[in-house]
């Protein structure tokens, strides 16, 4: 089964102005963008509900997170029932603990998911699982941030790193059916396999790559997402490590985009500074001829 090749725009906090946000829009709206690939953008959550008036109908949005409580007093969460009455499909989550945790911090496990909400918000990858369940449960798709840091790349503890962050997820979600194939429920299709694990995306973002300039070569990128890959057909099944994509995030540009997008298992982007501009184009537009 084809995989279809996924683009995100990551804009964090960012744009600084309303002005600027339209500019990024106009910019888009007005692009010859390749209708193959699948275009999902997610700006401030300030943005979103205005965002869905105003961007081309092509492009999806997402939230930048989500809360696994569907309602309560949370001041300043977005409950994932709240996003998807509000017409937002996707949400982002997930990224990395930093070496040295700080002394409240009692226990920590191997993180998974956007590496800023691990760094200064000290996510685990048990909450991040958890918020990933709440998301699925309310009809969200969910992209699914996981990497490492520098260190434990050079110690070689990568594919180590990525399956603890991974299994977190895997353990929580394992006696519900998104993991699974189901048959869907159309007349006629007995022979047809609809995979609920296309509601989840994951970004392999080396740590060490987030905006830093620095990005990962495409053959220690189509390593690692084959090393992914494996992990879900070791722990999941065959038919979910084919048909989940697996993105690539880590300072990708209009430069490095094409030679990334020519391997095997990268599915596409998460895409951070760069989505801010025009460049982000040409990166929408990496597989097209």
């Amino acid at each position: 089964m084809a995989r279809q090749f996924f683009v995100g725009g990551n804009f964090k906090m960012n744009p600084g102005s309303v002005e600027q946000k339209k500019n990024i829009i106009d910019i888009l709206n007005q692009a010859d963008l390749d209708p193959s690939t699948e275009v999902v953008i997610a700006p401030p959550a300030l943005y979103l509900i205005p965002l869905k008036g105003l961007v081309r109908k092509e492009i999806q949005l997402a939230a930048q997170n989500c809360y696994f409580k569907t309602s309560g007093a949370f001041t300043g969460e977005i409950s994932p029932t709240q996003l998807v009455d509000a017409g937002i499909p996707y949400v982002i989550l997930g990224t990395f603990l930093p070496p040295a945790a700080p002394r409240y911090a009692k226990t920590y496990s191997i993180p998974s998911g956007h590496s800023e909400r691990r760094t200064l918000f000290h996510e685990t990858s048990e909450f991040v699982g958890n918020k990933t369940k709440a998301a699925l449960d309310a009809s969200l798709k969910v992209i699914l941030c996981v990497g490492e840091t520098l260190a434990e790349r050079e110690a070689r503890k990568t594919t180590e790193v990525v399956n603890a962050q991974l299994q977190a997820v895997v353990d929580i979600l394992k006696d519900t059916a998104y993991w699974r194939y189901v048959l869907p429920d159309v007349p006629g299709s007995t022979r047809t396999q609809v995979p609920l694990c296309s509601n989840i995306v994951i970004a392999y973002e080396p740590v060490w790559a987030i905006g830093t300039g620095k990005v990962a070569t495409a053959v220690q990128a189509q390593d690692a997402h084959a090393e992914i890959r494996q992990f879900l057909k070791t722990r999941v099944s065959e038919s979910v490590a084919e048909t989940t994509r697996v993105i690539y995030g880590g300072s990708v540009t209009a430069a490095n985009c094409k030679e990334l997008a020519t391997q095997p298992d990268v599915d596409g982007f998460l895409v951070g500074g760069a989505s801010l501009k025009p460049e982000f184009v040409n990166i929408i537009n990496a597989m097209k001829q």
